[in-house]
């Protein structure tokens, strides 16, 4: 017996630093400064023009200690084909992006967004999301981003970064979780939990995305914003998972229910697969990459406006 506690001990001993690259979906700036300089971290800042989140200029100007920059609107993380904007790329070219930044499967991904606003956040979020659809579980984000980092006062470096060492990166692509348009049409029609990511206008069609051919929403579903769960504190905006736990209450969705989450182009959607899935609770979520750009590209699909009938996109088209 003693043998085998001794044993034991070793192993937690050996798995100890290894068990700190294994960390909760969502970390905040004091986990990350502690784990600075870890081996088999990279921690990738995404910073784009959303919410004025920055661009590599302001990367260089200020950036987490060690961090490398990927935008998240002009690198590659997201393409469109046809009429549809920001879908998932083809594999194969994830695996060139990923690996020309240096990481490897083995290694652990810190997001940091620009933590300037939730639609911000989303940036994070779908980078996120990426990394689990490719396979690669170790992943997180950094709640705050880059303006909660500095706005608590941890150190900042500035100046060229190093170019990272071009590595390879294997995907498995996780097809469970990204939603096709047949079968979010069979989960409506089996009545699964489908949640609509989009500020309440979009949902009631009040407001139109310009990336969708009609405004409204799909039939029968739950509309929970992807920024409502998001405060700004200091000049930096949190999720708060409190707030969304008593928000997935409020509106009554069962955490064990199969769930698709979508939005218009599957940026606000991945903000709500991450804040169900991750957070929330609700483990069978996937999310519909093409979201309501891609659902409304056939006429004959059914639409829902506030206070009317159920309607086809057709009927909606000018």
């Amino acid at each position: 017996m003693r043998s085998r506690l001794i044993l034991a001990a070793g192993a937690l001993a050996i798995a100890g630093p290894v068990h700190a690259l294994h960390p909760s979906p969502l970390v905040d700036a004091e986990w990350l400064n502690d784990q600075l300089g870890s081996d088999g971290m990279v921690i990738l800042d995404v910073r784009s023009a959303i919410d004025d989140g920055g661009d590599q200029a302001a990367f260089e100007a200020a950036r987490i200690p060690g961090s490398r920059y990927s935008s998240y609107t002009d690198a590659g993380w997201r393409e469109t084909r046809g009429d549809v904007a920001g879908l998932l790329p083809d594999v194969a070219d994830l695996e060139t992006l990923i690996g020309d930044l240096g990481i490897g499967n083995d290694d652990t991904v810190v997001v940091v967004s620009g933590g300037t606003g939730p639609t911000d956040f989303g940036s994070a979020a779908r980078i996120y999301w990426t990394f689990k659809v490719l396979g690669h579980d170790e992943v997180t984000i950094l709640n705050g981003g880059f303006a909660g980092w500095e706005q608590q006062g941890f150190e900042v470096a500035n100046g060229a970064a190093s170019a990272a060492e071009a590595t390879d990166f294997s995907a498995t692509l996780q097809e469970h979780l990204l939603a096709t348009t047949e079968e979010v049409e069979a989960a409506r029609q089996a009545e699964q939990q489908l949640v609509d990511a989009r500020p309440p206008g979009f949902f009631t069609g009040e407001t139109q995305s310009p990336a969708t051919r009609a405004p409204g929403t799909i039939p029968d579903s739950l509309n929970l914003p992807h920024d409502g769960a998001l405060v700004e504190r200091n000049g930096a905006f949190y999720l708060e998972p409190e707030r969304l736990n008593a928000n997935i209450d409020a509106l009554g969705l069962d955490r064990l229910a199969s769930t698709v989450a979508f939005c218009n182009t599957g940026h606000w959607a991945a903000s709500g697969w991450f804040q169900l899935s991750e957070l929330g609770g609700l483990e069978n979520t996937t999310m519909y990459d093409g979201s309501m750009a891609e659902w409304t590209q056939d006429d004959a699909r059914p639409m829902q406006l506030a206070n009317r009938d159920v309607v086809s996109v057709g009927d909606l088209v000018d």
